[in-house]
């Protein structure tokens, strides 16, 4: 590939992209010499031209969903489809002020955004089977901390004396996270042998000092807790909450809802399942839903339906938590999964489910003799394999990542979750073709084979990229062209 050149290298003294006018304003004049520059800034000097060419050239080096396979485990990176951007970028959305909604006699004048904000409530609530939802949260980790606080403010209420908050040791790292921001202390519980959580353990450690149970269902392995509804009750009796981690949702979409499986509070990724952008193509969005326990405690403002129709913000909650977010979540985001809800409708969101857990049994079964398998049983939408067979060649999970790269393949997630040693996280997804799986599957049987006949090829990937193997902890700390 040929070698690319910094911006700041491309260009001649004088060179603009394009010309403005001079201004019709005196100039600035500053008599103790301290705020005007004394030299020009250092910025690149170049054409539009050269500016579109160059952005154009980086973003084609780019890996996407739109342009690789992403087979990213628990991330869930899916095709967001096109039309959901239309509909966000209408300008009867986008030209709202988030203020309008707060101002005496202009409501009338966002009604359709807040009526977006109610139906998408009121959808998701009936997808998870719970009471009431709020979009606020900003992300899912947010969503989680926002779960922690109804928590807290539900024993608060209640007077209870609770200090710990129970997770299984197969968790996404921001559980504990955001337990411990709540101010509980944390119970890790060990992974029995089928892959769930060791109900022994657990029953040991369940006492009435426990506030919460946090579990992601089907867990971090792709493996559903079919005693899931036990742990839940065992929870209740001790008057501790259940906690959902909705990661992993999209793999019992339809199927099943976790507030009937007994949990009473809930969490979204909307990218995960509702196919809304993920990371810095996002912003995210993570609303939580609660059974009728918490509902007093949902954060403000809340939309709320008038008897004449009409939609209003409401903040009268004197157990709220208050605000969480500036103004009603990220709207955009929001309105994107409300789209893609009522597009698909409920037979639409069941096959969603259905696909993502057909195409990541195809693979687990593509790969289940090159790979060595921690749990093997069916999975639901993602699996877990480990790289510990081909260790003793000295290729790691890390090596086959980077081989995958020169495939034009997306890596999976690696050393997650940290119980399997080598781990390597697979979630296909239900966007994706038999064709594309079928093509995952022979790069990833290639690289098993040339781990036992040349691993010298793994060990060197990327060869196909700007750069190679990079110092990352050198690359991570100096921000420049030179720890290649």
């Amino acid at each position: 590939m040929e070698e690319m050149k910094l911006i700041f290298e491309k260009g001649a003294r004088g060179r603009r992209g394009v010309k403005l006018p001079e201004a019709d304003i005196p100039r600035f004049k500053d008599p103790d010499g301290k705020y005007l520059r004394k030299d020009a800034p250092p910025l690149p000097e170049v054409s539009e031209l050269d500016v579109v060419r160059h952005f154009t050239a980086l973003s084609q080096r780019n890996f996407s969903i739109d342009t690789n396979f992403y087979p990213l485990g628990s991330c869930t990176m899916k095709y967001n489809p096109k039309f959901t951007e239309e509909i966000a970028r209408l300008p009867g959305f986008t030209d709202l002020h988030p203020l309008m909604a707060q101002i005496d006699g202009a409501s009338c004048l966002v009604q359709g955004a807040l009526e977006v904000l109610y139906n998408t409530e009121s959808l998701l609530a009936e997808i998870t089977g719970t009471e009431e939802v709020t979009t606020e949260p900003l992300a899912g980790a947010h969503g989680e901390l926002t779960g922690i606080m109804l928590i807290a403010a539900y024993h608060r209420d209640k007077g209870n004396k609770k200090k710990y908050v129970i997770v299984p040791d197969s968790s996404h790292g921001t559980n504990p996270a955001s337990a411990a921001i709540g101010g509980y202390e944390l119970i890790s519980i060990p992974t029995a042998e089928d892959g769930c959580m060791d109900m022994k353990a657990y029953k040991d450690k369940l006492t009435d000092e426990v506030a919460a149970v946090m579990l992601t269902c089907p867990n971090t392995l792709g493996i559903f807790n079919a005693r899931v509804k036990e742990i839940t009750d065992l929870a209740h009796k001790v008057d501790a909450l259940a906690y959902y981690d909705g990661a992993n949702l999209n793999a019992i979409l339809g199927k099943c809802r976790p507030g009937d499986l007994g949990f009473d509070v809930v969490h979204l990724n909307l990218h995960k399942t509702f196919a809304t952008p993920h990371g810095g193509g996002g912003p995210g969005a993570g609303p939580v839903g609660v059974n009728e326990k918490l509902t007093p405690f949902l954060p403000v403002p809340k939309v709320v339906r008038k008897k004449d129709g009409s939609f209003s913000l409401v903040e009268d909650r004197p157990k709220s938590i208050g605000r969480i977010a500036p103004f009603y979540g990220n709207f955009g985001v929001i309105l994107k999964a409300y789209a893609y809800i009522t597009l698909l409708g409920g037979e639409g969101l069941i096959k969603a489910s259905e696909g993502a857990v057909l195409n990541a049994n195809y693979c687990l079964k593509r790969l289940k003799g090159a790979y060595q398998i921690p749990y093997d049983r069916i999975c639901m939408h993602e699996f877990v394999l480990s790289a510990s067979r081909q260790m003793k060649n000295g290729v790691h999970a890390l090596d086959i990542a980077k081989f995958l790269i020169d495939k034009g393949v997306h890596p999976p997630t690696i050393y997650f979750p940290l119980i399997v040693k080598e781990a390597m996280m697979i979630e296909p997804t239900e966007t994706e073709s038999k064709e594309t799986l079928e093509r995952f599957a022979e790069i990833m049987l290639e690289a098993a084979r040339l781990a036992e006949s040349d691993p010298a090829v793994l060990k060197n990937a990327p060869a196909a990229m700007p750069v190679s193997r990079l110092d990352e902890v050198k690359a991570a700390r100096e921000l420049n062209c030179s720890c290649v």
